[in-house]
């Protein structure tokens, strides 16, 4: 371990340490807060996972909103999201969301504040916190962690990718592996690991000769997501994760595609969402959607809700014996 893994990681015992032991406060909103999220930078697939437990959820019938930090965004506040608006106003995943659910979608720098906006508004319901392991200022009721293969041999920032050590699990209600993950290494920690398989969702027509791009923070798998299913780009362009495209950028595709003879162009949702009103300007252009199934849904659902079930009735006797009102 370097010098700067070691300091990082005294950084973040300490600050673990003083939310454990109430020396920084944790703040809660009238509904139960899910959060969904991972110990590494980027790629771990919590966007579609949200998508995917959200899709869930109204199939049952609960009423929920989502709240995010809105990472990338030009503005500033808390806002509500609108569908139809852009990655500028509300940051891409937000966006992506929004219009993957249709259901109201809150961003703010400090999520209590999004929260307390939202039920103000829409009266206390379930909160799905997107990307908020590490957001311990808003106390959730249960913790959702995505893993990726690596995360187990990684190291700390900033010689890895790791944001917090893996004993930072224990916090965890349920751990999340995908299909490119061996879920029994995940054992060990006693959590339940509920398994979700991944696939790329492609568009009906595909030309033969396209050339793929993207800004993502696994540029490389998705590359190999279209190899696996049938798709050889003749070139493959990678920007850096949330990349916003410029006019600039999209001269040098047609350029690329000038060059190559490429048909069209492949990319991902995330990515749609960031071309913005560019994208006519790019012919042909195809959208790859990542699509997630979750192992035994009905059973995991169940565990979900029982669980915020009996942790509120909890609560609720806690307040009881102590004389607070709820």
């Amino acid at each position: 371990m370097s010098v700067l893994e070691g300091i990082y990681g005294a950084v973040i015992g300490a600050r673990n340490s003083m939310y454990e032991s109430g020396g920084l406060r944790t703040e809660w909103l009238q509904g139960p807060v899910v959060s969904v999220g991972n110990i590494s930078v980027g790629g771990a697939g919590k966007t579609p996972f949200t998508i995917l437990l959200g899709g869930l959820l109204k199939q049952r019938g609960v009423e929920f909103d989502v709240i995010s930090r809105g990472y990338g965004r030009g503005t500033s506040g808390v806002l509500e999201v609108n569908p139809d608006g852009s990655a500028q106003d509300y940051g891409d995943e937000p966006l992506l969301i929004a219009r993957s659910l249709a259901v109201t979608v809150v961003v703010g720098e400090k999520r209590i504040e999004a929260g307390r906006y939202a039920e103000q508004k829409y009266g206390p319901r379930l909160h799905l916190l997107d990307d908020a392991f590490q957001h311990r200022q808003l106390a959730r009721d249960f913790d959702i962690v995505m893993l990726s293969r690596g995360d187990l041999r990684d190291r700390l920032l900033p010689g890895g990718k790791l944001r917090e050590p893996t004993s930072s699990l224990a916090r965890a209600d349920v751990l999340i592996a995908t299909d490119e993950v061996d879920g029994s290494m995940f054992h060990d920690f006693g959590k339940p690991v509920w398994s979700v398989r991944r696939s790329l969702i492609l568009p009906e027509m595909v030309p033969a000769k396209v050339i793929a791009f993207c800004g993502i923070a696994r540029p490389e798998k998705f590359f190999a997501d279209l190899h696996a299913a049938g798709v050889s780009p003749m070139k493959q362009v990678a920007f850096r994760d949330h990349h916003r495209y410029r006019a600039a950028d999209i001269r040098e595709l047609i350029a690329e595609q000038q060059r190559t003879g490429a048909a069209g162009f492949i990319t991902t949702a995330k990515d749609e969402i960031n071309l913005g009103t560019l994208a006519s300007q790019l012919h042909g252009v195809c959208v790859a959607r990542v699509g997630m199934e979750l192992e035994n849904s009905g059973e995991a659902l169940d565990f979900l809700v029982h669980t915020l079930e009996s942790r509120k009735r909890v609560s609720r006797q806690q307040d009881s014996a102590t004389g607070r009102c709820s």
